[in-house]
C-alpha cells in the first residue's frame, strides 16, 4: 500500500517524525496502522522478537509494541516459527480487501 495514502490516512495518529502516538480506536484505521508499521519491515529478513520489539519502538510513542507485535502477527502481516524464534514479513501481505475496507 503507498505510504503516503497511509499517513494521509493516519494523520492524527503521527508526529512529525512520522511515529505513531496512539493506536486507533476505529477498526479502519487500526488495520491502516498495521499496515504502516509492516511497511517498516525487510521483505526476506528475519527478525528476533527482540528485533521486532526494537523495530516497532522506532515507530511509535506509546510504549505497547507487545500489543502490536501480536496484532502484525494475528492479522498476518508477520509470520512466526513456532517456538517464537523468528519473526519474517509475510511474503503475501494482506489487502484491504481481505479486512473488507477501501479507501475513500
Amino acid at each position: 500500500m503507498d505510504d503516503s495514502i497511509l499517513k494521509r490516512s493516519l494523520k492524527n495518529f503521527l508526529d512529525s517524525d512520522g511515529k505513531l502516538t496512539g493506536y486507533p480506536s476505529k477498526y479502519k484505521l487500526k488495520i491502516l496502522s498495521l499496515f504502516y508499521l509492516a511497511s517498516k519491515f525487510e521483505p526476506g529478513k528475519r527478525y528476533t522478537e527482540k528485533e521486532v520489539n526494537e523495530l516497532l519502538k522506532l515507530w511509535h510513542t506509546f510504549d505497547d509494541w507487545a500489543m502490536l507485535r501480536r496484532d502484525l502477527f494475528d492479522n498476518y502481516f508477520l509470520g512466526r516459527k513456532t517456538d517464537g524464534s523468528f519473526y519474517w514479513l509475510e511474503e503475501r501481505q494482506p489487502s484491504l480487501q481481505d479486512f473488507k475496507l477501501e479507501l475513500p
